[in-house]
């Protein structure tokens, strides 16, 4: 079985690209050379029949939203999780990642990649040291084929792109403990990655049997997502030897995925002070040779739990202005708790907002028109149209409806004073010296 990349390298336009470069107001060429470049990935495994909503992430494209869910040890339940990967589809997600930690972590995966038309994530560390705790009673004792296990059911239940921990080295480890961090390891599956190998004493698995990784990536079409294990967890840590070590791995990665025609996204940090986002944005760009850029954030600031959804879109903006494609949602329940269905609300819609400025920025085909139709809508003070153009619809209905009187033509934030009915009503009279 053929990868995207590899019918794109042989000339071949795949109806999902087809339906890709329609979503982006592109044509469908266009676009199969970006694949075959490398500089866009079209997640789609062969075996998510569900999905209906295919997108590209990369260069020129739009920037892609992916929404957080999946159980925990503490709530093992799926079926909140599928309510919670309804409405992220429902706000607007492009993709999902299944986090799950829970006793029930297979069938929650099978269940969010049968309900999902948007592409799904998956991180097989989670399962596999699942599968180590069971079965060995350690994560350190994971071996190399309850990762390998992992991997390979994953992708046979239709995982659309597995991050993975390859980067994180013995070498890179070392660093961070010579230069000293406040945070440590702060990514879960780094944290896996970095226990396992302390405590073995040997080089990170997912690095050392990479090619059987992509034996498996290959078969079912499965985008490689390389994994910031080492990605800063707060301001201080940002930008330090450890995190650029991990990346100067992860683009020597890429280039040996795509000599095997396999898609591959990069993950970036992370928290990172607001004036360092546009240069690491550009060195993961320079290293990785424009592979598409995955970014959790990144935060701008540690002190804002119960807002980080807000600290994330500040950074977000400035991240995908400056070459970030694919932007990993926070929520406000981030650093304190599982989020809620109204956490994932507001996560989606807040990076939405972000994705959406920053589209503005890259001349993204269609962005500037919602723009423009939104402002065409406000000079004439027509509510439906406003309404109905609004990223959050839901919200502002409710907002209006709420505080202004029925049929009132002004807000109740100008009332009689309203700026744009007092101009539209002297540039409409027929006397009106400005009027030809």
């Amino acid at each position: 079985m053929a990868t995207q990349m590899l019918y794109a390298r042989e000339g071949k336009i795949t109806d999902q690209m087809k339906i890709a470069a329609e979503r982006e107001h592109m044509e469908p060429e266009k676009l199969r050379q970006l694949i075959a470049s490398g500089r866009a990935a079209l997640c789609a495994n062969i075996n998510h029949t569900s999905l209906e909503n295919i997108c590209a992430v990369g260069e020129g494209l739009s920037v892609k939203v992916n929404a957080n869910i999946g159980t925990s040890s503490t709530f093992p339940d799926p079926e909140p999780e599928l309510e919670k990967l309804a409405e992220a589809v429902k706000c607007g997600a492009d993709a999902v990642m299944d986090l799950s930690t829970g006793d029930n972590i297979d069938e929650t995966r099978r269940q969010v990649i049968a309900h999902s038309p948007i592409m799904v994530g998956t991180v097989p560390i989670y399962q596999a040291s699942v599968r180590a705790i069971r079965e060995h009673g350690a994560i350190v004792e994971m071996t190399d084929d309850d990762m390998l296990y992992s991997i390979e059911q994953q992708a046979k239940d239709g995982a659309d792109f597995m991050t993975m921990h390859c980067g994180v080295t013995l070498d890179a480890i070392d660093k961070m403990r010579k230069q000293g961090r406040k945070m440590d390891v702060v990514s879960r599956g780094g944290s896996f990655i970095t226990g396992w190998m302390l405590h073995n004493e040997k080089e990170n698995p997912f690095l050392t049997r990479y090619d059987d990784i992509l034996d498996i990536c290959e078969k079912y079409d499965v985008t490689v997502s390389l994994g910031d294990g080492m990605r800063p967890g707060c301001i201080h840590d940002a930008t330090d030897r450890a995190q650029l070590t991990e990346l100067i791995t992860l683009g020597e990665l890429v280039d040996r995925a795509w000599r095997r025609g396999v898609q591959v996204m990069v993950e970036g940090p992370g928290h990172v002070p607001y004036d360092q986002i546009a240069a690491n944005m550009k060195l993961e760009k320079r290293i990785c040779r424009n592979a598409p850029f995955y970014v959790l954030g990144p935060l701008v600031t540690d002190i804002a739990p119960g807002y980080d959804h807000i600290t994330a879109a500040i950074g977000g903006t400035l991240a995908a202005v400056s070459g970030a494609d694919f932007l990993c949602y926070v929520t406000p329940a981030e650093h304190l708790c599982l989020p809620t269905i109204q956490d994932v609300h507001d996560g989606v819609i807040t990076s939405r907002i972000a994705a959406h400025a920053a589209d503005l920025v890259r001349g993204i085909p269609g962005a500037r028109e919602w723009d423009n139709k939104m402002a065409d809508a406000r000079k004439v003070l027509d509510w439906d149209a406003q309404l109905s153009l609004a990223i959050d619809p839901e919200l502002a209905r409710k907002k209006r409806g709420e505080r202004n009187p029925a049929d009132e033509g002004a807000c109740s934030m100008c009332g009689d004073y309203c700026a744009v009915e007092i101009v539209n009503k002297y540039f409409n009279k027929a006397q009106c010296p400005c009027i030809d």
